[in-house]
């Protein structure tokens, strides 16, 4: 099982807090809680999202997800595109670090930066995409910053960088949430969009189990499976967490229970392991 969205140090990004990563045990117990709830949910591989704004010696928010995959097998890291650092010192630094060929995608923060997908600070993030066949992933939907424009973090807008850059492989990350079928539209439409499952409800585990909330998981389901079979791609979809906003292993149920089980093989392995170029079990 590969999970696409985790996060393993804090994001960074404007009105955003630390999410419950840096616990007293620093990145040690981040990694020991990490292998622990990878091997409660047999999960096999991860892909952390990462830092925004991490410094000049770190272009794209990787380096302290790079040292923690050494104590954690499987572990990946997904580079940030940040559309105001796009002179050519950074964007050759950052082609630097993807040429290391140890960063497996590319990620924008929409909403939570005030810039649409279209904005002219992204297209030579997409061009690195492009080049290093490295799929781009957005965030899209709901945020948790109250200082996010939320309506630039639409689903519909990736569908105008979809066309105009056909070579890159584009991800919707929490399928656009709550604009579920805008992004399944986007998806059925764009050969070259997926869409990744994480953050459709967040909690812990007794909350997955709370009879108040059952209602609102139910919704929840109904919303997802509603948006997979509108999409007619069941190859475009990925499984992710978004941990650790939830354990892992309420998560996957909760998915499993959303997607028809003929399609389990692809949403929590096969997809991924093809658009991220993942081999085996372990990181190579």
């Amino acid at each position: 099982m590969i999970d696409t969205h985790v996060h393993v140090v804090p994001p960074g990004l404007p009105g955003v807090g630390s999410l419950s990563l840096q616990p007293e045990g620093g990145a040690a117990e981040v990694a020991t809680r990490l292998r622990e709830e990878m091997a409660a949910a047999g999960v096999d591989q991860v892909l952390a999202m990462g830092a925004w704004n991490a410094g000049p010696d770190d272009p794209l928010g990787v380096n302290e997800t790079l040292r923690l995959a050494r104590a954690v097998p499987g572990l990946y890291a997904a580079g940030v595109a940040d559309p105001l650092r796009t002179d050519p010192d950074h964007l050759r630094r950052a082609e630097a670090v993807l040429a290391s060929g140890q960063v497996r995608a590319l990620k924008a923060y929409l909403g939570y930066l005030h810039y649409p997908p279209d904005h002219a600070g992204y297209r030579p993030y997409y061009e690195l995409a492009a080049r290093f066949k490295l799929p781009f992933v957005f965030h899209t939907g709901d945020t948790y910053s109250p200082s996010a424009k939320v309506r630039l973090a639409h689903p519909l807008l990736v569908d105008d960088v979809a066309v105009d850059h056909p070579d890159v492989r584009f991800v919707l990350a929490h399928v656009g949430n709550p604009w579920l079928t805008d992004a399944a539209e986007v998806v059925y439409k764009n050969i070259n969009v997926w869409a990744d499952l994480s953050g459709l409800v967040v909690g812990d585990a007794a909350s997955f189990v709370a009879e108040e909330r059952q209602e609102m998981l139910h919704e929840a389901a109904a919303a997802l499976r509603r948006a997979f079979r509108y999409a007619e791609r069941p190859n475009r979809f990925l499984y992710g967490s978004d941990w650790p906003l939830a354990p892992m292993t309420s998560y996957r149920d909760f998915i499993r229970s959303s997607i028809p089980e003929i399609y389990h093989p692809l949403v929590f392995e096969d997809n991924a392991r093809l658009l991220f170029r993942l081999e085996g079990g372990v990181q190579k």
